[in-house]
């Protein structure tokens, strides 16, 4: 698209001139206007902004110079070159002042002119380039952010409440957003999924990163707001953001949505998913109840169906199912956290389960078991507490199709192994999470992931974010963000250094950003906050509008 241009000269043949020996298309740029004054200009400007404004300084009713100061007063973005035929550095000097890129003597030498036109929109089209570049990357910064704290939602590893600091400039863009929840899974269990499981865990990772990327550009394309969160190996959330003044999504959206998804994976990643959707749109804290419910109906599904809705509220058959999924929950939660008589306790009221169904267990309970065995055998690889032989052995049985006795034998020996294994981790770990706490310390005036700390200390992302929460109480970002408020309080009361400055210091690019998430951690902006401190009116240099 062409750049547009405004001559404004009282002269009418200095006017025609211009506009025929300046090489204009050449440039890549369009006469849009001409004007004989600077309110004719202002006028054409409001209407339609141009890209350059050439301009005369000596006219009638507005002279140049009061209308680049009004252009500037407005805000109007737009480069400008003076031409006078007055060599007064008065003049110079004021143009200056306004930002004029240059300053041109009549009579015009056309050559020269062209360089400087040239000069000054490449100038301008590299800024805005840079500017965009700027743009995006602080875009995906926030939708990072954003990710990590829905992650942790999804998780139930923290609780969000409109006023919570954490949120701060990101609720308040949307109002009340509501969430519809699709959930994209690879059937551990089929054909399909055979050899992705013998993968490397090198391919393995390459391929969730490569899933997630597909999703994220295929709903970028859509145009919908969304965040696109890896919960585990082979499962992602895709969280289609909207606000709560808008008209609720209706099924057939929500079904071409999926169907969009599931078919854009299998075209670019070449790999069959299936997905659960929850049946309603979902406020953020109703999001870790809807992951839940449909992980749960994914896996204990029996239907061959690409995807399916579920409310939550499914009751006869189902609620065997059920009984055995919450049994199941609560066995990994005390596997991992290395709980042996938790385990125990558990594995007795599966066995309780099996046997009240009686002779019904082997043609009802055994898909169901089958299910739980292989969703053990995820939450055991995610944690890191299934060694590769014992992998390749569970994988083995759940291809002989084994009985109802086989496949609660199985999830009894892996479940009592991992916890084993977990208590011989929990002291690594502790050693693992101070070294991650201190790493995490050193490095809060940058930005950094929670996947970078969890790197540093060889765990996985989600175990890595369930035991630092187990540990310390609060989130890997609640921790990050809480440090970074302490430390740039110090600083407020210590230094005289600017809000900016300590801002760039405690890992904020962002000099607002950080206003809003001190004043939603302190209760005060930080030049209040340092004034009160101080007993004085805060330094000029943080005088700035906060807002």
């Amino acid at each position: 698209m062409n750049g547009k241009v405004l001559l404004v000269d009282d002269e009418p043949h200095i006017t025609r001139n211009l506009v025929k020996v300046i090489p204009w298309s050449m440039l890549g740029l369009e006469i849009t206007g001409t004007a004989k004054n600077g309110v004719e200009a202002l006028e054409l400007m409001q209407a339609d902004p141009a890209d350059l404004v050439l301009c005369d300084i000596r006219m009638p009713v507005m002279d140049g110079l009061e209308l680049v100061r009004h252009i500037r007063k407005q805000g109007l973005p737009c480069e400008i070159i003076m031409l006078s035929g007055y060599q007064d550095f008065a003049y110079t000097r004021a143009a200056i002042q306004y930002g004029v890129k240059d300053y041109i003597l009549k009579p015009i030498p056309y050559d020269e002119l062209t360089g400087v036109i040239a000069r000054v929109m490449s100038e301008q089209r590299n800024k805005r380039l840079q500017v965009k570049e700027e743009q995006r990357r602080l875009g995906r910064m926030i939708d990072l952010a954003s990710e990590k704290v829905l992650y942790d939602v999804l998780m139930d590893y923290t609780d969000i409440t409109p006023d919570n600091w954490l949120m701060a400039a990101q609720e308040q863009h949307l109002g009340n957003p509501r969430y519809t929840l699709i959930l994209l899974d690879i059937d551990v269990g089929s054909e399909n999924a055979r050899d992705w499981r013998e993968w490397p865990d090198k391919e393995r990772k390459m391929w969730n990163f490569a899933v997630c990327n597909v999703l994220r550009d295929t709903l970028q394309l859509a145009g919908l707001l969304h965040a696109v969160i890896q919960m585990r190996d082979g499962e992602w959330c895709v969280l289609i953001q909207s606000r709560e003044d808008e008209e609720p999504v209706g099924e057939r959206q929500i079904k071409a949505w999926t169907e969009l998804l599931l078919h854009s994976v299998q075209n670019n990643a070449k790999l069959k998913l299936q997905a659960g959707v929850f049946s309603k749109q979902a406020a953020i804290t109703e999001l870790s109840f809807a992951y839940k419910t449909v992980q749960r109906g994914i896996q204990l599904t029996t239907e061959t169906v690409p995807f399916t809705i579920f409310s939550g509220e499914q009751t006869g058959g189902i609620e065997a199912g059920r009984a055995l999924w919450d049994i199941a929950e609560r066995l990994i939660g005390a596997m991992k956290r290395g709980d042996a008589a938790g385990v125990d306790e558990e594995q007795k009221r599966i066995a309780e389960q099996l046997q009240q169904a009686g002779g019904s267990a082997e043609g009802r309970l055994k898909p169901l078991l089958h299910f739980l065995a292989l969703h053990l055998m995820r939450e055991l690889k995610e944690a890191d507490l299934l060694p590769p032989g014992q992998e390749e052995s569970l994988w083995r049985k759940m291809d002989m199709r084994l009985c109802v006795k086989d496949l609660f034998a199985a999830i009894r020996q892996a479940s009592s192994e991992g916890a084993a294994r977990s208590t011989d981790k929990r002291k690594q770990s502790e050693r693992q999470l101070a070294d991650a706490r201190t790493y995490m310390d050193r490095h809060l005036f940058r930005d950094l992931s929670v996947e970078e700390a969890a790197s540093h200390v060889g765990l996985s992302t989600s175990h890595f974010s369930l035991l630092f929460k187990q540990s310390f109480g609060e989130t890997f970002i609640e921790y990050v963000t809480r440090q970074r408020m302490e430390k740039a309080k110090s600083l407020l009361q210590d230094t005289l250094k600017s809000v900016a400055q300590i801002a760039k210091e405690v890992g904020y690019s962002e000099r607002r950003y950080f206003t809003k998430v001190f004043m939603k951690y302190a209760g005060q902006i930080p030049t209040e906050y340092r004034a009160a401190l101080q007993g004085s009116t805060a330094s000029a240099s943080d005088e700035e509008p906060e807002e």
